[in-house]
């Protein structure tokens, strides 16, 4: 088991729930998020309930000052996970240069960054492991959604080709797939949408197992090869109406993909 895991975007959704569930194993965590006042509130519970030691890293992953200051901190870590993202919801060409710029920022340039800080100590100690959240997006057009898609297509590709690169030094690297998941407890679940808490699980279980990819759910589990043989035009039609329909429940802010 790990001793110690950093884990970006920990304040909410799922990035919180992995934390949780880290704490909970007795491993110590370093929360990384913008929110200082959540982040401290968090660092605080999962000590007082799990006796681990949980420290505060509050920092925006698409300011360069601030995503080095992370990468130093994740040198020397036992587990890594890149899961802050960010998704600008809408059409292409109505959506400004900046949000979209942004996305790539964080899902990007951030994730492969601090991967690049994590890796070489990992490989040097013949351990560790990398979680790199991407999803379903990865795997099929993202009309509403194009960058994002894209972003999470690169995700997939990238921890694919470091899977095969770093597992004869020992490193797991993974890449955490979920569908539509409900950031928020007390929000219902359906056939489409999935927990946070399960989503984590999952995805923890994966890197200590040392796959390369993880799909949380059945019902994904079923979609991804029907995903993967549908001629292209299909899966166009159909990635549409899926995804204005999804857009259309997720009431804003409790939601992650």
């Amino acid at each position: 088991m790990w001793r110690e895991a950093v884990v970006t975007g920990a304040s909410s959704g799922i990035g919180e729930s992995i934390a949780r569930s880290l704490a909970a194993r007795g491993t110590d965590v370093v929360l990384v998020a913008r929110r200082k006042d959540l982040l401290e509130r968090l660092a605080e519970e999962l000590s007082g309930r799990f006796g681990v030691r949980a420290e505060t890293l509050a920092a925006d992953l698409t300011v360069p000052d601030d995503l080095e200051r992370v990468a130093e901190r994740v040198s020397g870590t036992d587990l890594l996970v890149n899961n802050a993202g960010y998704g600008a919801f809408g059409a292409f060409h109505e959506l400004s240069m900046a949000d979209q710029a942004k996305e790539v920022s964080l899902n990007v340039t951030a994730l492969m960054r601090l991967t690049h800080a994590a890796a070489p100590s990992m490989v040097e100690r013949k351990r560790g492991g990398i979680l790199n959240v991407a999803s379903v997006a990865a795997y099929a057009p993202s009309p509403g959604s194009a960058v994002y898609g894209a972003t999470k297509a690169f995700v997939l590709s990238f921890t694919e080709s470091l899977h095969a690169e770093l597992k004869p030094s020992g490193v797991h690297v993974t890449a955490l797939c979920p569908g539509f998941t409900r950031t928020e407890d007390d929000l219902p679940t359906n056939l489409m949408w999935m927990a946070r808490d399960a989503v984590a699980l999952a995805g923890l279980e994966a890197v200590r197992r040392g796959h390369a990819l993880c799909v949380p759910g059945v019902q994904y589990k079923v979609l991804l090869p029907a995903m993967k043989l549908a001629p292209r035009g299909v899966l166009r039609t159909v990635s549409a109406a899926v995804w204005n329909r999804a857009v259309r429940t997720a009431g804003g802010t409790d939601a992650q993909v």
